[in-house]
């Protein structure tokens, strides 16, 4: 499994895999960032995509397939 964290570096944002020392990228928008991150994580088996703010809180975490969803969605149909 690929999990990354985007977060903001510099002025730009950086994906990046837990304990990593170096980021897997760098990019100028926050979209590019995770798009290509999600990118990364489903070549190489799935994964989570943890999105942070600005101020570091988590602001959306997104799971690749075929990783399995630890909170998929509730089906409101009867």
């Amino acid at each position: 499994m690929a999990n990354y964290h985007i977060t903001p570096k510099g002025g730009k944002w950086q994906a990046k895999q837990p304990g990593a020392s170096r980021a897997s990228g760098v990019f100028d928008t926050q979209r590019q960032a995770e798009q290509q991150a999600k990118a990364w994580s489903r070549q190489n088996g799935g994964g989570e995509v943890v999105t942070h703010s600005r101020d570091g809180r988590i602001r959306s975490k997104d799971t690749m397939p075929p990783a399995k969803d630890p909170m998929p969605p509730r089906d409101t149909e009867h």
